[in-house]
């Protein structure tokens, strides 16, 4: 469990033993859903899919109590089909619950529940809509069903090949169908996450909408290589492109230009201008058999001594490649964090001098660095790609910030504001990433 999404521990534990649990809030009360054996251990294929409710998921409170397991669906072992990996999904537009389940040995298969008593509804017959895959789970988006499923072998480490596809319906009960027509019930899936960035295995995928056009994902790896192939949890952003769910990338702490979506304008200390001085030809007088030379980028020590040295304001202009146009961004260890990742501060590239929110809600740059709450960034990737960047804090506000961004009051002129997904004032783009360090 986590109270800010960053920092984890140990909350209910749940009696019943099994596996691979699915949990939901509805009404105020909660709904857990999970597989008891199968999976091809102890009980071979021979599995079965019980829910139990509880009050709450907080183990000191005097409401906590699960109550008696009610079986929903099971498999006897000798059919293809394996009763566990369920998943739930409220029908935002029905309000009808549904699970899905299964794994390789087999079909994964769809249910409906009484969203009421967490029983199997009164003559519901299961359908088959998947193979190939496991551990799935069903969302809802602008009119879509998507049915996201785990491909690949687990288990083993560094060498399993978990990934997660996915496939649409109009229908809740499909066919789910990928992106070049072919039904998941025979094979079909479009990728969201597969390897990469040294950890490998994909699987369980989850969603969390955090604001409108902030989504996240959720899964476990199977290996990380850089934890001694331990199995982790990863959370990453959750993009939408032409209608289907892909993993965005965690950044990473380096030197990035940061460009106004609104115009394309860089994000920038508002100092003078320096020139970079050129020996230069009318251009009816050059020589084209004259060789070409490279010409030397403006190095921070040409020009960082004609900066004041308090505080700077910033504006944005056309990039030009100069030195207070260039930012390093880097995760404060000591400063926590949020789902999706830590708080980072936002420095001009090769120097101390930080950007931060004011009392006025603007913007300046101080000289220095200090770990002040107004100096430290959420950074999040948005659905289309993009990203909103918030400071933690804003001087003379109480609590966290969670509403105002870094926006384009004007072509030239940032400031902060409310957040507006429907607006590209709100939009960055992170571009011209020179690697730091990974976080």
């Amino acid at each position: 469990m986590s109270e800010d999404g960053w920092s984890w521990h140990g909350g209910a534990e749940r009696p019943g033993g099994g596996a691979a649990p699915d949990v939901m809030k509805i009404g105020d009360r909660y709904l857990v859903i999970y597989g008891a054996t199968g999976g091809g251990l102890g009980g071979g294929h021979n599995g079965r899919i019980l829910t139990m409710w509880n009050k709450t998921l907080d183990p000191k409170s005097p409401d906590f109590k699960f109550t008696v397991p009610i079986e929903v669906a099971a498999s006897d072992g000798m059919e293809d089909q394996d009763a566990i990996d369920p998943g739930m999904l409220l029908d935002p537009t029905t309000g009808r619950l549904w699970v899905s389940y299964g794994t390789y040995f087999g079909t994964i298969r769809l249910i409906e529940l009484d969203p009421i008593t967490g029983e199997r509804m009164k003559g519901n017959v299961e359908r088959d809509i998947a193979i190939d895959c496991e551990a799935t789970d069903l969302i809802y988006r602008d009119g879509w069903y998507y049915l996201l499923g785990t491909h690949g072998t687990c288990c083993d480490g560094v060498n399993s090949t978990y990934n997660i596809v996915v496939g649409r319906s109009r229908n809740v009960e499909g066919p789910y169908v990928d992106n070049v027509g072919r039904d998941m019930f025979h094979g079909g899936g479009r990728m969201v996450v597969a390897a990469g960035d040294r950890v490998c295995g994909p699987g369980h995928f989850g969603r969390t909408i955090i604001d409108e056009g902030v989504e996240v994902m959720s899964c476990h790896y199977e290996a990380d290589f850089d934890r001694s192939g331990r199995s982790v949890l990863g959370i990453r952003p959750l993009l939408w492109e032409g209608g289907w769910p892909v993993a965005g990338r965690q950044l990473k702490a380096g030197q990035y230009q940061i460009l106004s979506q609104r115009r394309g304008y860089s994000l920038e200390l508002a100092v003078d201008f320096v020139r970079i001085q050129q020996e230069r030809q009318a251009f009816w007088r050059i020589d084209p058999n004259q060789p070409v030379e490279p010409i030397a980028d403006q190095q921070l020590a040409d020009v960082v001594g004609t900066w004041p040295q308090g505080d700077i304001a910033v504006r944005t202009s056309d990039y030009m490649m100069r030195p207070h146009q260039h930012w390093t961004i880097e995760p404060v260890a000591e400063a926590g964090g949020y789902l999706g990742g830590p708080y980072c501060k936002i420095v001009i590239a090769g120097t101390d001098r930080a950007l931060a929110a004011t009392a006025q809600y603007e913007l300046t740059t101080v000289p220095a660095f200090t770990g002040a709450d107004e100096q430290l960034w959420r950074i999040e990737q948005l659905t289309d790609g993009t990203y909103r960047l918030m400071p933690k804090h804003i001087p003379g506000t109480d609590g966290l910030n969670t509403c105002y961004c870094l926006y384009s009051a004007g072509d030239s002129t940032p400031t902060l504001a409310k957040y507006d997904f429907n607006s590209d004032n709100s939009k960055w783009k992170l571009e011209g990433y020179r690697p730091c360090k990974s976080w």
